[in-house]
């Protein structure tokens, strides 16, 4: 039996149908979403092309990029960059040296700021108010990069070393208050005593209670500190002066810087000229590589990052 036989059996039964009707939009509500898809489609236009833009050119044949004759996609396909890619040492020890500081970095901030968060958000901590207010105060004044770089290389002594990108960015004030205001609003103070009269103490609390509802939470400042550290190309450039020691990002810094160097003082040689199509030809392909871990990351943890990152928006 199809719809309409349904529909006529219902009808012969007595029974009443209300058709659906269309509701017609006001000629204010038309003018706003003809406005509102023209500017997303903008929006979309000005976001998407850089990404074709780069993809297509690390495809591409470096003369056709710096003629322009690549505008948008590859008007012939070459792999010389990342043939050259895979042969450039200096990337690839940028890659471990950045895998390095973004585990090591975020398992000491996640514990950092899970330890912190935790303790601020507990009622029973009688300094509570007062360090919440010593954590506030740094987020407004700073004492700026040169006692920063003093105290990082002479107090302690962390010059030329990967934990110069480590420690001193390993706690963040706004990350400890996503953390507080979480355990505020997941962890009702109820929990805790029904635990207490078990028998389970404060660490075994955090340990075994605290930090397994926290996995929203721990998702969002995860994905905080790989981005961030994964990213991060200044304090390498303050504080490292051993090349095998550069993470990902300060070696695609210079590449680019030193394409730029020696385009600016070409003599107009073949030299000059093959050495600038050979940078061209993998700084396109380092931009894509460099870029797949974060979008492989990302989705893994999307789930858990709108909860978490909406935590105490909304009370009730």
């Amino acid at each position: 039996m199809n719809q309409n036989d349904t529909l006529k059996a219902l009808s012969k039964a007595g029974v009443k149908i209300v058709k659906k009707q269309k509701i017609q939009k006001s000629k204010s509500d038309t003018i706003f979403d003809t406005v509102n898809y023209v500017v997303l489609s903008l929006m979309l236009i000005i976001f998407l092309y850089p990404l074709i833009y780069v993809v297509s050119a690390s495809f591409s044949k470096p003369s056709d990029v710096i003629t322009g004759a690549m505008w948008l996609f590859p008007t012939s396909i070459s792999l010389d960059g990342y043939a050259r890619i895979l042969s450039y040492a200096p990337l690839w020890q940028g890659f471990l040296n950045t895998i390095y500081v973004v585990v090591v970095g975020t398992i000491i901030s996640l514990v950092i700021t899970l330890l912190a968060g935790y303790v601020l958000s507990r009622d029973d901590f009688k300094a509570r108010k007062f360090f919440i207010w010593v954590f506030t105060i740094t987020m407004f004044f700073g004492g700026g990069l040169v006692p920063t770089y003093m105290l990082v290389s002479e107090t302690l002594n962390l010059r030329d070393s990967l934990m110069a990108l480590i420690i001193p960015s390993a706690l963040s004030v706004w990350n400890i208050i996503l953390v507080k205001t979480y355990f505020t609003s997941s962890l009702p103070r109820d929990i805790f005593e029904a635990a207490s009269i078990d028998g389970c103490g404060d660490f075994r609390f955090f340990i075994s209670i605290a930090t397994p509802l926290a996995i929203p939470i721990i998702a969002v400042i995860t994905l905080y500190n790989v981005v961030g550290k994964w990213n991060s190309y200044f304090d390498a450039m303050i504080y490292l002066s051993s090349a095998d020691k550069y993470p990902l990002q300060l070696v695609i810094n210079n590449l680019l810087i030193e394409n730029d160097v020696n385009s600016l003082g070409s003599s107009g040689g073949s030299l000059d000229i093959e050495h600038q199509l050979m940078v061209e030809s993998m700084k396109y392909g380092v931009i894509v590589i460099a870029s797949l871990p974060m979008l492989v990351v990302y989705p893994m943890v999307q789930q858990y990052f709108i909860k978490g990152i909406m935590v105490g928006s909304v009370k009730g």
